[in-house]
């Protein structure tokens, strides 16, 4: 097995991938995530915090949705997102014990990558309308709906919370799965830019 970090490598190249703007993307949304999630949970009472890092993420989103039509190639949707034979071929050699050399998100990063978003679209939505019966904490766009789905969000809020502590957590067993048993480092790519990919890989 060649070590990860060394560039004797047959039939790989280190390219530059992820473009900063996109990196900037990755760690400013994982930062907010943690924020909202830590201040949902644990407070204080006046979640004004919660709501800024919300609307941070709201704006992150909307710049995801652009970058994923019209940035680079890497990280265009239609690069990363692949159909049910192309998932079940990668998934079928998960357990081989060598790096993949991918080039973007491979067919499970990259539905995971849509997991997250969606779930992330749905948080802040439920959250925009959601009342808590606080009078603190009435989402921003409360007034705009009826009662009933004022009440409902706060349920689907929670709920979105739990699916995110879900999601963060098979993110993070992914990335520790491929570091220790496929000897790949997914986390100094998304630093530094520069990936180890297969050479003419489609």
């Amino acid at each position: 097995m060649i070590p990860a970090s060394s560039p004797d490598r047959d039939g790989v190249e280190r390219v530059k991938l992820w473009d900063p703007l996109l990196r900037g993307f990755h760690w400013l949304l994982a930062f907010c995530v943690v924020v909202s999630w830590i201040t949902g949970e644990f407070g204080p009472a006046n979640m004004w915090l919660h709501f800024w890092s919300g609307y941070v993420v709201i704006g992150l989103l909307a710049f995801r949705l652009v970058w994923g039509i019209v940035g680079p190639e890497p990280a265009r949707f239609s690069h990363f997102v692949a159909g049910p034979r192309r998932f079940a071929d990668y998934a079928a050699r998960l357990h081989l014990r060598r790096p993949s050399y991918w080039p973007g998100h491979n067919p499970l990063g990259g539905w995971s990558v849509i997991a997250m978003l969606a779930v992330l679209v749905w948080q802040v939505g439920s959250g925009l309308v959601a009342d808590p019966d606080d009078y603190i904490n009435v989402g921003p766009l409360a007034s705009y709906v009826d009662a009933s789905t004022r009440k409902a969000a706060v349920g689907w809020h929670h709920t979105g919370a739990t699916l995110i502590l879900i999601l963060v957590g098979l993110h993070l067993a992914a990335i520790a799965l491929y570091r220790v048993w496929k000897r790949e480092d997914l986390v100094r790519p998304m630093l530094t830019g520069w990936k180890w990919v297969q050479r003419d890989r489609n």
